[in-house]
């Protein structure tokens, strides 16, 4: 294999598996109230291994997540590649145009509809059941979808914001999780929003 190739492979990988950790972190929780309503379906009784039978439903879940994570540091790599990375931050133009598209993406329908749909475990779980491990793994990825849909341009804006700035980070997690989470919460997202805005047409005055 060539070295370069290779190089770059071993690079993707590295980064591929750094943000699926970080992208398990922040997601963590807005999944375990999940994961612990579909313990209560799948085994009702405590002689029932309840975690152990969750296990078809977060890989699922962690399936489209990985996806993600690949894509995530395929993205980093050629940004990186490409000199428009300075340090963990993508600056100028290009940073200043991600924090504005993910603020707006707050108030978009289809945000609005993804975050319907992961208001209620229950409810979700009841229209979609099978019975089976393979309605775990399909229920899981389902819900990663739709986890997905709420969450993928606040992740974006990480890009923008540092994706190693541990504020920052704590600061996104907390946002999706309340907003899922709370009946203000989609309030909240879309107060977000507006600072992301804020916030990326500043910079494009400072950096732009």
């Amino acid at each position: 294999m060539d070295g370069h190739l290779a190089h770059g492979t071993a690079g993707v990988a590295t980064a591929a598996g750094l943000w699926f950790a970080m992208t398990l972190v922040m997601m963590a929780p807005v999944v375990v109230p999940w994961v612990r309503a579909y313990a209560t379906l799948v085994a009702p009784t405590p002689t029932t291994r309840a975690w152990s039978a969750t296990l078809p439903f977060v890989a699922g879940y962690a399936m489209v997540w990985a996806a993600f994570a690949l894509v995530m540091a395929l993205l980093q790599t050629a940004l990186a590649s490409a000199g428009a990375l300075a340090g963990d931050r993508l600056t100028g133009v290009a940073g200043s145009a991600v924090l504005v598209g993910a603020g707006l993406f707050q108030f978009a329908p289809v945000k609005r509809a993804c975050l319907t749909h992961c208001r209620n475990p229950l409810s979700y779980f009841l229209v979609r059941w099978r019975n089976g491990p393979p309605s775990g793994v399909r229920l899981g990825l389902g819900h990663g979808l739709f986890c997905l849909g709420c969450c993928w341009a606040l992740m974006l804006a990480s890009f923008a914001l540092g994706t190693m700035h541990l504020g920052w980070m704590a600061a996104l997690t907390a946002v999706m999780a309340l907003e899922q989470a709370v009946p203000w919460g989609a309030a909240l997202g879309r107060a977000f929003g507006a600072g992301l805005v804020a916030l990326g047409v500043w910079r494009l005055v400072l950096e732009g």
